[in-house]
């Protein structure tokens, strides 16, 4: 019996730690189903935060996408709307300043028009530039370009400039050196830099231009163009605030013109095109404003530059051409009707909307057209698509004449099948050239001038 009792106690000991290890097993698989609940409950919260947050920034990016193309459309609608009266101003002061007639009094304010008319211009060209930098709405074409070529074409652009202002202009000789740039925009920056190292020198200066290959570093090959002035040159404070935007450096009162947004867009465009910028300057000593850019391969072909726009011909075709011009802006016709009558060879005829344009054509067949974009019921580009359809009129030449200088717009025209692109304010010289390079030549004419065309 004593050993049957402690066989039951030592059972009941047993019995009791099973259900002490039981309960405790319990116990931690609750503890464990709480941790595991508590976990994803952290993690549901988790996930929700992380969806809010993208929900945030979504909208965030949203707004700031609206926001940024709202400011591209508006300084876009700006400047259309700015260089419209522009095109009045710039144009009739053109034909002011070709009038035999004129007195001295009359050509003198005739410049003073065309010089503020020409400074407003920059400005609106320079804000735009800006804007669509920082948008990133410029599109870069980069190729390989031969560096003679680009600072031939800024040297016949400055030479005037200079001389008007008793300076000495030296560039580096012939040179087979190049860069990969996009040539537009390589240009503009070097007609930046060298214009300012003209206009803020000092009388019988001098303004040099420079070209050297860098040493190779990192397995590429830079070069450096440099243009020096003999200017007052730039404090050190000055040097820091060199490139802020309108900030001029104190030369707001001075008399030299500027925005102080030209140096801002030059750097930003070096930036774009892969390279750098940068100044060394002295007080009393002038500046050195330099730019690197990667260096072409010797065996990558140079491109050839476009040809320059040919001049209006001392005498007309001889025979009588009708051109037709499709624009609503009345001082628009009356600048291009004050330019044609120096064209005694040219007629024209005028209407003030497309679907009138688009009759007009099929009606009396001119020999070019003249067609605004911003038009009243129908877009010029589908102005152009209905001419384009039909017989009549398809192989009509076609220039666009508007206010609208985006280069995407301009790209998009000339796909469309316009002949050329004119933006306004329109240039007299240049508007006549590109009539009388779009319009049928007599046989004789046509062989005399065999060549490539400039778009």
């Amino acid at each position: 019996l004593d050993e049957i009792e402690l066989r039951n106690q030592a059972l009941e000991r047993s019995n009791h730690d099973i259900a002490q290890e039981v309960e405790e097993r319990k116990l931690a698989q609750q503890e464990v189903m709480r941790l595991n609940q508590d976990l994803e409950q952290r993690v549901l919260n988790r996930t929700e935060q992380l969806e809010r947050s993208n929900q945030d920034l979504q909208r965030a990016t949203a707004s700031a996408e609206r926001a940024n193309r709202a400011k591209s459309e508006f300084l876009s609608s700006m400047s259309h709307e700015l260089r419209t009266p522009l095109n009045a101003i710039l144009g009739f002061g053109q034909l002011l300043e070709m009038e035999p007639a004129a007195t001295e009094r009359r050509r003198a304010y005739t410049e003073h028009i065309l010089k503020a008319g020409k400074h407003l211009l920059t400005l609106i060209d320079e804000i735009l530039n800006l804007a669509q930098i920082e948008s990133g709405q410029v599109k870069l074409q980069m190729e390989t370009i031969q560096l003679a070529d680009v600072i031939s074409e800024c040297r016949d652009m400055v030479e005037p400039m200079a001389q008007a202002s008793g300076l000495a202009l030296h560039f580096p000789q012939e040179t087979q050196l190049g860069v990969r740039a996009d040539r537009t925009r390589l240009k503009q920056v070097l007609l930046n830099l060298m214009s300012n190292a003209i206009k803020y020198n000092r009388p019988r200066g001098s303004v040099t231009v420079r070209i050297e290959r860098l040493p190779a570093s990192d397995h590429k090959q830079r070069m450096r163009l440099s243009v020096q002035d003999t200017g007052i040159g730039l404090s050190s404070t000055q040097l820091n605030e060199l490139f802020q935007p309108f900030n001029r450096l104190g030369q707001e009162g001075g008399a030299v013109e500027g925005t102080g947004i030209g140096l801002v867009v030059t750097q930003r465009l070096v930036v774009l095109m892969d390279g750098e910028m940068g100044v060394e300057s002295e007080l009393g000593q002038g500046s050195l404003f330099w730019i690197e850019l990667q260096s072409s391969q010797s065996h990558e072909a140079f491109q050839t530059p476009a040809a320059s726009l040919p001049a209006p011909p001392q005498q007309p075709h001889g025979k009588q051409h009708t051109l037709l011009y499709i624009e609503d802006n009345p001082a628009s016709l009356e600048l291009v009707a004050g330019a044609l009558r120096h064209c005694p060879d040219l007629q024209l005829i005028t209407a003030s909307d497309g679907r009138r344009g688009v009759e007009m054509a099929m009606t009396h067949h001119p020999d070019l057209i003249l067609l605004d974009l911003n038009l009243p019921h129908m877009h010029g580009s589908q102005v152009l698509q209905l001419l384009k359809n039909n017989a009549s009129t398809v192989n009509t030449p076609t220039i666009a004449l508007t206010a609208n200088a985006d280069e995407m717009t301009r790209a998009a025209c000339l796909a469309l099948g316009f002949s050329r692109y004119l933006t306004k304010p329109l240039d007299v010289h240049t508007l006549l050239s590109a009539i009388y390079e779009a319009l049928p030549k007599p046989a004789a004419l046509t062989s005399a001038n065999k060549g490539p065309q400039a778009l």
